[in-house]
């Protein structure tokens, strides 16, 4: 309990200093994401890059917000919290809530276990790249690391899910 509970805070989401990514890489996976799934990528894979597309979309909304001054106790968290938790909005459409054994250890519905992996791989991502950035002086180490960083682990990420599965 205590391991989970210092997942969660290690992963909740602090100010935002930067824009997290551009609106058109944005744009490009959330049409890619449809694309995959009619291509046969599995809906774990999806998921983790809808999850992290969500948490992105948290980040922006946090930012936006601290644009317009509007501040508010707890008003980070619950941003990300509630821009995650719109992948509730994809079982009211074409997909069906399908539970399957994830990884032969419990049950999930692999689109939500994936959303739920991907959003907070994101964040970590995230957190990890401002570590770096901020142990170099404030200068990324190459360009594009911002966007590397989290595409690697992704990436990584989709094929240990596909093996898993």
């Amino acid at each position: 309990m205590k391991k989970l509970l210092a997942l969660l805070l290690a992963t909740a989401p602090a100010s935002a200093l930067a824009n997290p990514a551009c609106p058109v890489c944005t744009i490009a996976i959330g049409a890619s994401l449809e694309i995959a799934r009619h291509m046969g990528v599995p809906d774990s894979v999806v998921g983790l890059w809808a999850g992290a597309l969500l948490a992105l979309l948290g980040y922006w909304a946090i930012k936006f917000c601290d644009k317009r001054g509007w501040n508010w106790r707890g008003r980070n968290p619950m941003l990300i919290v509630l821009s995650v938790a719109m992948i509730g909005f994809v079982y009211l459409g074409r997909v069906k809530y399908n539970p399957q054994m994830i990884c032969g250890t419990f049950v999930m519905d692999p689109v939500l276990f994936g959303t739920i992996c991907g959003a907070i791989l994101f964040i970590l991502v995230e957190k990890l790249y401002d570590f770096m950035k901020a142990r170099n002086g404030g200068h990324a180490h190459f360009p594009f690391e911002k966007v590397v960083l989290p595409v690697v682990a992704l990436a990584l990420a989709s094929w240990a899910m596909v093996v898993c599965m």
